[in-house]
């Protein structure tokens, strides 16, 4: 009975020994730390990644509404024996910046610009003679569809009002942002932008059939908005 009592207080010890030795043991406290960090790190890091991507790809809108509208406004086609003018072609030319501007960003299938020629119309108010758009997002113009105000003086405007003579070339830039790390999670986020420049002389507004535009042969296919 003695024998049996010492073995088992020589194991008691022996436990309780091994329990201490356990307890000031520290040396896999870092890899549970890390373990514990690691996700939390991951999370923050991509964040800042999602984040920057989201400030560079509204920035990279924002200068394509610019550049069109400062290239639509830059457009003056013709000889100095004729006011210039403005082509489908010219147009289409407008939207091919557009799309090497827009490179890496599939803007194409998700987002669209509207480019439209704002004027005075014949009772003094502000109309939108003709409009254009390229890309296959299905959205219409935050002003109306080509045509808006062509009579009387309900129509608005855009803010700045076109002079008898002269035309405002507005871009409407509107963009589906995909997400870059988390989009199974995050919905897509939708940027506009605007923007508008006054023509830098004058023009022939008039056009083919008084449609503002010209397309001599050999023709161009029109950007039309669908």
């Amino acid at each position: 009975m003695t024998n049996f009592l010492n073995r088992a207080l020589v194991r008691a010890a022996r436990r309780t020994r091994a329990a201490a030795h356990l307890a000031r043991d520290v040396s896999a406290v870092v890899m549970i730390e890390v373990a514990f960090c690691v996700p939390i790190l991951a999370l923050i890091g991509f964040g800042g990644i999602e984040y920057a991507n989201l400030l560079l790809t509204g920035t990279r809108v924002n200068q394509i509404g610019l550049s069109a509208a400062d290239n639509a406004a830059r457009i003056a086609f013709g000889s100095n024996l004729s006011q210039p003018s403005v082509r489908e072609v010219d147009i289409n030319e407008v939207f091919a910046g557009v799309e090497e501007q827009a490179k890496g960003m599939n803007f194409k299938t998700n987002g669209r610009v509207i480019l439209s020629s704002i004027e005075r119309n014949p009772d003094g108010g502000q109309w939108i003679h003709w409009q254009r758009c390229y890309g296959d997002l299905p959205i219409a113009s935050a002003y109306g569809p080509q045509g808006t105000g062509a009579t009387g003086t309900s129509f608005a405007g855009v803010g700045v009002d076109a002079a008898s003579g002269t035309a405002i070339m507005l871009v409407e830039v509107t963009y589906d942002y995909k997400s870059l790390v988390w989009g199974k999670w995050f919905q897509t986020k939708r940027m506009r932008e605007t923007a508008a420049f006054l023509i830098r002389e004058g023009r022939n507004l008039q056009g083919e059939n008084n449609s503002g535009i010209f397309n001599p042969a050999p023709a161009a296919t029109p950007s039309l908005c669908a």
